[in-house]
């Protein structure tokens, strides 16, 4: 991993304590695309498991996500997609 999943690795880790965590670049598919960097760190799917979502609408546990993205996504994540599940739920 690089820098940027690192940094999203340890943020998702420390804000939900995840009992899963995917996190992968998916920037190499982007190549071209308006915000597409040319070292990649740019796109990205995250599958997050975690019991901080149980009770939470879909759009409130991306809102929880992206409050602890805030920095990246208004810097070098251009894309983000995002399956926040509680868990038990399947994705």
């Amino acid at each position: 991993m690089g820098a940027v999943s690192d940094t999203l690795e340890r943020k998702l880790s420390a804000a939900f304590a995840p009992r899963r965590l995917q996190i992968d670049d998916d920037s190499a598919r982007h190549a071209g695309h308006a915000g597409a960097h040319g070292g990649g760190e740019s796109h990205f799917n995250v599958t997050i498991e975690a019991a901080a979502f149980e009770g939470l609408s879909r759009v409130q546990r991306q809102r929880l996500v992206y409050a602890a993205l805030a920095e990246e996504l208004a810097g070098p994540v251009h894309a983000l997609s995002l399956k926040a599940l509680a868990p038990g739920e399947s994705a």
